[in-house]
């Protein structure tokens, strides 16, 4: 087995086929004993794994042949034959991981597994959207720039009821992704159900394509802000955002905009060289195990923007790696968290490349801020609640960067005013 650097992606990229396989749920039911020793087939290749049992002794209760039982008999019994080999042994392998009940340990076939890596690299085929599970809902956790979902007017929070007319309750995210995959130039009919609408759900036809994410953005604003847009935490940004910050002093700025909305996390070390731009190297993030603080990582590089006013913008669509940089800026007051509630996914994976290609990727511990604050499933709160609604975004408005660049220029406070949207 190859380990790959730690990452803490949040929700699954709608581009990929990746999934998630729901927790095992038994019901008392008869099943035949089979008389017969069921033979392992000769592709599956299993190693360290006996007709009965798994390297080690398993718990008494466990019954490892019924594994096998199960196996013949879907093979003699299913309607639609032949059942491949194959197609039950990854869907074992998915199940095993799914029993876990944990969104984000997934085991991935080859094929996907290497879409899963190629998605970091920051190139891949799709609509450009991520989803999730949650609230048992599939729902659309963001909308990359300049993608089919983004033009196509998907946001954050949306409700996919139906792909192509199939619905989508119960479904698992490895089916949906599946579905809503597809060669480039072909297309998929997704159903949205969007509460702040109030209305029923409506039928968007996108046009699949490749998406090439560039996940840094730059430019600077009158009053010498720098504007920097955050759109993930993959393998191009630690460059892209270091030319953004060496531009931004060349230029003399200050004040920092950093725009971390819809950015779904990434990489782990990519997360503590941003947070080190304005921290150095004092504690980003801390891990917790089964209960115990076992380790805290700390930013990487200069400070460079030490002491320089930032606004930190973030919505429902920041999840992970974002929420970790925003968490811990605002624990030094090193930063005004502006905008809405982020996602929640305070935890992190570790992936495993497995030798026929295949991998998993296994959620091994969560995330807290370096005050200790949870970050999974809670999300942080912002400091100024501005809301984005979808009539700012049919009509090109933005509050939210609007009310960043007030703070900074003077003219709006940094602190909740009687404007705030926040509950």
């Amino acid at each position: 087995m190859k380990f790959f650097r730690r990452e803490i992606i949040a929700p699954l990229l709608i581009a990929l086929v990746l999934g998630f396989v729901g927790g095992s749920y038994v019901e008392q039911y008869r099943v035949t004993r089979l008389s017969a020793p069921v033979q392992i087939p000769e592709e599956i290749k299993i190693t360290g794994l006996g007709q009965s049992a798994p390297a080690g002794r398993l718990p008494d209760e466990v019954e490892f042949q019924q594994f096998w039982d199960l196996w013949q008999l879907l093979k003699d019994k299913y309607y639609q034959q032949p059942v491949k080999d194959k197609s039950l042994f990854y869907g074992a392998m998915a199940g095993l991981a799914g029993s876990l009940g944990d969104p984000y340990t997934n085991y991935f076939e080859p094929k996907v597994a290497q879409d899963f890596q190629q998605s970091l690299a920051g190139k891949f085929e799709g609509i450009g959207a991520e989803i999730a599970l949650k609230d048992e809902q599939l729902q659309i956790v963001s909308a990359l720039p300049d993608t089919p979902a983004e033009r196509a007017g998907l946001l954050s929070n949306d409700i996919i009821v139906k792909i192509n007319g199939q619905d989508t309750a119960g479904m698992s995210t490895e089916k949906a992704v599946s579905l809503i995959r597809g060669p480039k130039g072909t297309k998929v009919t997704l159903s949205i159900f969007r509460a702040a609408l109030k209305k029923l759900p409506f039928d968007v036809t996108l046009v699949r394509d490749e998406i090439h994410v560039k996940s840094v953005k730059w430019k600077m604003l009158p009053g010498s802000i720098a504007y920097i847009e955050v759109t993930h935490f993959n393998g191009d940004t630690k460059d892209g955002f270091n030319e953004a910050v060496q531009g931004a002093l060349k230029k003399g700025v200050k004040g920092v905009i950093l725009d971390m909305r819809n950015d779904p996390g990434g990489f782990l070390d990519t997360a503590l060289s941003v947070g080190g731009t304005w921290v150095g190297n004092q504690v980003i993030v801390k891990e917790r195990r089964q209960g115990k603080i076992v380790d805290t990582l700390h930013g990487v590089g200069c400070a460079w923007f030490e002491g320089i006013p930032t606004i930190v913008l973030v919505n429902q669509g920041s999840a992970s790696a974002s929420e970790i940089v925003a968490g811990a800026l605002q624990d030094y007051h090193a930063a005004t968290i502006v905008g809405q509630k982020t996602f929640g996914k305070g935890s992190v994976q570790d992936y495993v490349n497995f030798k026929d290609g295949s991998g998993i990727k296994i959620t091994v511990a969560e995330w807290l801020t370096p005050n200790e604050r949870t970050i999974n499933k809670t999300g942080l709160d912002p400091d100024v609640v501005v809301d984005r609604t979808p009539e700012d975004y049919a009509a090109k408005r933005d509050p939210q960067l609007d009310r960043a660049i007030g703070i900074l220029n003077g003219t709006a406070t940094s602190t909740p005013s009687t404007t705030s949207t926040r509950p």
